[in-house]
């Protein structure tokens, strides 16, 4: 009997570049957390700014409140640019910045300090996210009308082609729309469109010859989302990089296949995420890496994976490192890299991919009857479509047609030891960071033209940038100047609202057609009840609810359906859209005369913002109307949020929305007094 010899090891492709979405506290905190993660065998950088810098507001903004080192890094000015990266040689790294409205300024910022480096910028390698449609439509850190953000956009591509030829001046973000509640087609055909869109502008600019446009394609990269359902998801990126292949060919007459290959970025599913039993959420993640990994032919070129406890938090440094090992085990540990792409051939796979490649085809030309992607932003379309399949999405759970492992099924559950002590589970900033920060701001301000700094005065520089917007000239030059002379970020967006002006996105709300019918007998019927029983006791045609987005937190996705929610219950709702600050939601409560305030928050700054509205409706002589808030609020911060006079507090946990709207309808009760009513079933 002959001794069975061991096959032969085939070799390996190269892994994708792995990164961690990180950033928190202080330029010097995240500095610290990046070397960190880089020699844990991290490859690339990923870098999560804080609120204010995403939205162009300096930390002592009154806007800024409670936001400052909540979600990212604070990043004010050249100086804090440099403390960001010290010690990191931006030459040899490959850099991620999640930056949209005010990437422009970020980048600048980023060029300056690699050349203070001594590093060759035409060697610096990395994507600015820069995808402001998305920004409309999901995420919410827009701040100028589309047509000078897509000016902005251009002006970027046209600079790097030029200047910075292997950094990607655009990474179109189809991730947030998946969170916001995009069908595969939906996402595929709303990113392609935004891709249209970006290409025809810089086309019709005049910046960039024809001959060159190979060139502005082969750098447009896409970052996209993965869920659970891994089959579907690896058919999707499928899809789009057929599509992609076609469209860059022939709208764009794109000749070398290598300008038109399909690259993208991935972080998997947040919104899958749960906060019970969220220990279920690793083998989750696991499953949606698979989708953009498995199959060689559509694998991501770079992946970043969430933490187990997102829903619960921030994560800490040791979650970040479980996700980055679970990447890890993959590329290093299976033999997933030795084989060519496993799909190929399958009849089962290529139905699928030309179902979504026949049916995003259809939604891109409706788009592009509508006027293109722009146009489809501001007549509200796009934000309409979204809300809408959030919402059919948010109703197949609560029925229990969608099926969620801990939350509508399978819900008893062991004791959590990860969870034991939830004050230690999830990284926590301290409130005294934004007084630091905002100290070392006037610092800088007081202090940027002195030694060792010897920036000239910026004013020169921000008046050279107004007139560069009011013209046509590209923005990228009279931006690295302000970036040289020690512009804040406020500075900076400030000159440009100046002159582009401020926008405010449709909110999809009142479009957005009826998700969960009311007929006798089911759970909405039953809180309409409540609602028309209620207003009729309170002597009043409607009862009246007011939405509101107190601060930065762009995400309005949970907003938006409770918003839907309580109108198809018979509310009278006042919802505004997002970044008001807390005399405004107040001023729009006494003015709207309403019976209560829901508050969403999900960047962290519940802690500061809340109370303000309590107080201020207790100095207005208000204080009866009950305050409701929602968001990812840990339970030592529920509780003091009780404490301070909220009626009630609801987290990701709690996903039955009728429930949460009679929930809204008791609290008015008891607040004016009333008996508590029972509806019968």
């Amino acid at each position: 009997m002959t001794e069975r010899q061991p096959q032969a090891r085939r070799e390996k492709d190269r892994p994708w570049l792995m990164r961690t979405y990180a950033g928190h506290s202080t330029a010097e905190a995240s500095n610290e957390l990046y070397r960190r993660n880089l020699a844990k065998g991290q490859t690339g950088l990923s870098v999560a700014f804080d609120l204010p810098t995403q939205t162009g507001y300096d930390p002592d903004h009154v806007l800024a409140r409670g936001e400052v080192g909540r979600v990212g890094v604070p990043v004010s000015h050249l100086g804090d640019m440099r403390r960001l990266f010290e010690d990191i040689p931006l030459e040899r790294m490959n850099t991620s910045m999640t930056i949209n409205a005010t990437a422009m300024w970020l980048l600048a910022l980023y060029q300056v300090v690699a050349e203070e480096q001594g590093a060759d910028i035409t060697e610096l390698q990395g994507t600015t996210q820069n995808d402001i449609v998305k920004e409309y439509l999901s995420r919410g850190t827009h701040v100028f009308p589309p047509g000078p953000s897509l000016r902005l956009t251009t002006d970027m591509i046209a600079y790097t082609v030029s200047h910075l030829p292997r950094w990607n001046p655009i990474n179109i973000c189809s991730y947030h729309l998946q969170e916001a509640g995009a069908t595969p087609v939906q996402e595929i055909a709303y990113a392609l469109s935004t891709a249209i869109a970006v290409l025809d502008a810089v086309r019709d600019s005049g910046q960039v010859p024809q001959e060159r446009m190979g060139d502005v394609v082969g750098r447009i990269s896409f970052f996209v989302n993965a869920g659970v359902r891994f089959i579907e998801e690896m058919c999707k990126m499928r899809a789009f990089g057929r599509i992609w292949d076609t469209l860059t060919r022939e709208r764009y007459g794109i000749e070398n296949p290598r300008h038109r290959r399909f690259r993208y970025g991935v972080q998997v599913n947040s919104l899958g995420l749960t906060e019970a039993q969220p220990e279920n959420n690793v083998q989750r993640i696991v499953l949606e890496m698979l989708a953009v990994t498995l199959s060689k032919d559509a694998r991501a070129r770079a992946v970043q994976l969430p933490a187990w406890n997102e829903a619960l938090g921030l994560p800490r440094p040791w979650d970040q490192q479980w996700s980055l090992r679970i990447q890890q085990v993959l590329a290093h540990e299976s033999d997933l890299l030795e084989y060519d792409d496993i799909f190929e051939g399958s009849t089962v796979v290529e139905a699928e991919v030309g179902r979504l490649v026949e049916e995003s085809l259809a939604e891109i030309e409706r788009i592009q009857e509508m006027g293109g992607a722009l146009a489809a932003v501001e007549s509200g379309y796009l934000k309409s479509q979204l809300v809408a399949s959030h919402a059919e999405r948010r109703a197949r759970i609560e029925s229990g047609q969608e099926k969620i492992v801990g939350v509508n099924v399978f819900e008893t559950t062991e004791p959590n030891p990860l969870t034991a002590d939830l004050d230690t589970a999830i990284q926590t900033v301290d409130p005294a960071v934004e007084e630091r920060v905002v100290e070392a701001l006037r610092n800088w301000r007081d202090t940027r033209y002195q030694p060792p700094f010897n920036h000239p005065r910026p004013c020169k520089a921000l008046e050279r940038l107004k007139e560069a917007a009011e013209s046509t000239e590209n923005l990228m030059e009279a931006t690295l100047d302000c970036a040289r002379a020690g512009v804040t970020t406020g500075e900076w967006a400030r000159a440009l609202r100046e002159v582009f002006g401020e926008y405010r996105a449709p909110t999809g709300v009142s479009s957005a057609p009826v998700a969960m019918t009311a007929e006798e007998g089911t759970a909405l019927a039953r809180v309409r009840r409540k609602v028309e029983l209620t207003a009729r006791d309170l002597g009043v045609g409607k009862l009246r609810f007011l939405v509101g987005k107190p601060g930065l937190d762009g995400h309005s996705n949970g907003a938006e359906q409770i918003a839907v929610r309580a109108r198809d219950a018979g509310f009278e709702v006042v919802y505004q859209g997002i970044r008001l600050t807390p005399e405004q939601i107040v001023d729009a409560a006494l003015a709207e005369d309403v019976h209560a305030v829901g508050l969403s928050i999900l960047s962290g700054s519940h802690a500061r913002l809340v109370p303000d509205v309590l107080e201020r409706l207790r100095e207005a002589g208000a204080a009866d109307i009950p305050v409701i808030a929602g968001g990812i609020i840990p339970t030592g911060d529920a509780a003091q949020l009780r404490a301070a006079g909220v009626a009630a507090v609801f987290t990701p946990k709690d996903f039955d929305i009728t429930g949460i709207i009679g929930r809204i309808v008791d609290e008015i009760r008891t607040a004016n007094k009333l008996e508590p009513l029972e509806v019968p079933a």
